[in-house]
């Protein structure tokens, strides 16, 4: 079965034209959420780590109905992400420490990447697979952060799992 492609002329969905509505609130549902979590969290020092809330926001309420947007994968995929990407922060500040690498920079590619990869396999493994937590992996690597953080960020992934499943009766699969 082929897959229906948009004409090029076509700008607007026409499942909009038919949900204007719906598109609007749930969209709304959305900057409401992140917002919230964005005052919790200081979005100057932690833009990285934010980014992957923002992409998750998107995922629960464009596609509520699919595994992404589901708690095991939003949740546990974030539990995944922030278990790996801190593990290799870590490797990276202990040889770092060690003097074992002799640049920075290269040091946090190498983990960051690392990071990315093992928190893909992890997720695969686990059945939590939430793209934007392989993103907040290599956050960690790439930007300080400390317990606090930690836990605004999985108590953001939280929230919207939360409003996202609450609203959920309301909600229709957007793409």
């Amino acid at each position: 079965m082929h897959a229906r492609r948009p004409r090029w002329g076509r700008l607007v969905d026409p499942k909009f034209r038919r949900h204007p509505t719906r598109y609007i609130a749930q969209c709304g549902i959305a900057t409401v959420t992140i917002l919230i979590v964005l005052l919790l969290l200081d979005a100057m020092h932690q833009t990285v780590l934010i980014a992957s809330l923002g992409a998750s926001a998107f995922i629960a309420f464009t596609m509520p109905h699919v595994n992404a947007s589901k708690r095991r994968f939003l949740i546990g995929g974030y539990i995944v992400g922030t278990a790996v990407g801190c593990a290799w922060a870590t490797v990276a500040s202990v040889v770092a420490l060690a003097g074992i690498w002799s640049s920075p920079a290269p040091l946090l590619i190498v983990c960051g990447a690392l990071a990315t990869g093992s928190a893909i396999l992890a997720m695969v493994i686990t059945q939590t697979e939430h793209p934007p937590a392989a993103a907040l992996a290599l956050g960690y690597v790439l930007n300080e952060w400390d317990l606090l953080t930690i836990l605004v960020i999985l108590a953001g992934i939280l929230a919207i799992s939360t409003v996202k499943e609450t609203c959920k009766p309301l909600l229709i699969d957007l793409l």
